[in-house]
């Protein structure tokens, strides 16, 4: 399997996740209830975040700063990451449900950047033995998360 198909495979299941959040935030009752959502989508993106820099970001770093989007990606990730902490500190209902809604609707802007530009990119100049050998460690990676 290619790194590229992998991660898309990981985005289908992000969406779904966006959506359970977006049709659900609204009915919360408490404040632990929104941390907790929080919590689950920080740590997934984390833990798919790190998978994605290593494996895709850094072979691509040279064609990403020629195209001005290697800052843009970290600076999402960070935007992304901020917002889901505030989600934890705050102490008003309804504007933790507004950083959580917000947090998403970032995410989907960032995933939608991956699928269009990061991915096409790594198809074009990465090579498709490359592509499949990092599909393998994705593999590898993510059995030693899982254990």
């Amino acid at each position: 399997m290619k790194i590229t198909d992998a991660l898309l495979a990981e985005h289908v299941v992000f969406h779904n996740l966006f959506d359970y959040v977006e049709r659900t935030t609204p009915k919360l009752k408490t404040l632990g209830e929104v941390r907790a959502l929080a919590g689950v989508l920080d740590a997934m993106q984390e833990a798919h975040g790190k998978v994605e820099d290593e494996l895709v970001m850094e072979p691509l770093a040279h064609c990403l700063d020629q195209l001005g989007q290697n800052e843009a990606i970290h600076a999402e990730h960070e935007h992304i990451e901020a917002m889901l902490a505030q989600v934890r500190l705050c102490r008003d209902l309804k504007k933790a449900k507004k950083l959580l809604h917000g947090a998403v609707v970032i995410s989907r802007q960032h995933f939608d950047r991956e699928e269009r530009v990061i991915f096409p990119l790594a198809e074009k100049w990465l090579k498709p033995k490359t592509l499949q050998t990092l599909g393998t460690e994705w593999i590898v990676k993510r059995k030693q998360g899982l254990g």
